[in-house]
C-alpha cells in the first residue's frame, strides 16, 4: 500500500465490508480558512456525528475510512470532472461555493478558480479515493465479494435541495446498478421493519463513491445510506444557526437508529460472506 496522508483516517477490519465517510471532515487548511465567510458556514453541511453513530463497526470487524478534510474544501463524493450527478437538480459542486441553503461560502472574489480546483483535486480528492481503493483491493484478496457502504447524513428539511421532509433512511443503489437486488432488498426490508421511514433510490440515488465503485459483476457491491439527521440528532426547529447547529450527540436519542444501522451492517457482512 502506498500510505495514506495523515488526514485520511483508516480503521482496518477483517470483515468484507468497508464503510466510507467522505463528508464527516471539518478540517480546513490554514491558507484557506480566511477566504470563507465564516468557519461555521464552511462546516455547516458536514455529515455530523456519523463517527459516533457508527462506532459499533469496530465490534463487527468492519473497515472504516474517512477524510478529515471539510467538504467545503473539496467534495469527495462528487464526480471529479465536475459533472453533476443529478442533472437538472440543485446540488453543490466539486469545490462548493454555496451551502445547501444557497448562502455564499466565500468572501467576494475569494472563490476557487479552475486551476486551484485542479490542485485541490490532486491534493485532497485523489488520495482519499486511492486509500479507499487500496482497502477494497486488500479485502478482495480475502473474499470473493465485498460491500462498500457509503455513509452520509443531511438535515431533514432543505427546500433548496428537496421538497418536504426527507425520509429517515435513504438507500441509494444508482437505480439498481451498484449492488445486487437481494442486498438492496434486504436493507430495505430492515428499514421497513425499523419504524423509521425509508425510500430506495429517491432523492439520493448514490454519489460518486457508489456509482464509481459499485461493480456487482466483479464482486463489489456498493450502497449509499443517507440519513435524515433527525433520526439520531435533535434538529432545531426553524433555520439552523451557529448557536444551535450542530446539536450535541445524545447516545440515548441515537440508540434506536443505531440498532437499525447495526442490523443493516450485519446483513451486509452476511451477504458478502455468501460465496
Amino acid at each position: 500500500m502506498t500510505g495514506a496522508p495523515d488526514w485520511v483516517d483508516i480503521r482496518r477490519g477483517g470483515a468484507p465490508v468497508v464503510i466510507a465517510m467522505p463528508h464527516t471532515g471539518t478540517e480546513i487548511p490554514a491558507d484557506l480558512i480566511d477566504r470563507y465567510v465564516s468557519p461555521w458556514l464552511a462546516r455547516k453541511d458536514t455529515d455530523w456525528r456519523l463517527e459516533q453513530l457508527y462506532d459499533f463497526a469496530v465490534e463487527l470487524d468492519i473497515t472504516l475510512i474517512r477524510t478529515r478534510i471539510s467538504r467545503s474544501v473539496i467534495d469527495a463524493n462528487r464526480d471529479p470532472s465536475g459533472a453533476s450527478l443529478y442533472p437538472g437538480r440543485t446540488t453543490t459542486a466539486l469545490c462548493p461555493v454555496t451551502t445547501f441553503d444557497g448562502e455564499d461560502l466565500y468572501k467576494r472574489g475569494q472563490e476557487p478558480e479552475p486551476a486551484e480546483i485542479d490542485i485541490r483535486r490532486e491534493q485532497y480528492f485523489r488520495p482519499y479515493h486511492r486509500a479507499l481503493a487500496e482497502e477494497i483491493v486488500r479485502l478482495r484478496g480475502m473474499y470473493p465479494r465485498l460491500v462498500v457502504y457509503d455513509a452520509h447524513s443531511i438535515r431533514s428539511q432543505i427546500p433548496r435541495l428537496f421538497e418536504g421532509l426527507l425520509p429517515h433512511l435513504n438507500i441509494g443503489t444508482n437505480t439498481g446498478a451498484s449492488c445486487a437486488p437481494e442486498l438492496a432488498g434486504t436493507v430495505a426490508n430492515i428499514c421497513a421493519d425499523s419504524g423509521f421511514s425509508h425510500v430506495v433510490d429517491g432523492r439520493f440515488k448514490g454519489g460518486w463513491t457508489t456509482r464509481r465503485l459499485g461493480d456487482p459483476g466483479n464482486g463489489v457491491h456498493a450502497i449509499q445510506m443517507e440519513l435524515a439527521c433527525r433520526g439520531y440528532m435533535r434538529e432545531p426547529e426553524g433555520p439552523v444557526t451557529e448557536a444551535n447547529w450542530p446539536s450535541a450527540y445524545d447516545v440515548a436519542f441515537a440508540t434506536p437508529l443505531c440498532k437499525t444501522l447495526r442490523e443493516i451492517l450485519v446483513a451486509c457482512r452476511r451477504f458478502a460472506l455468501i460465496s
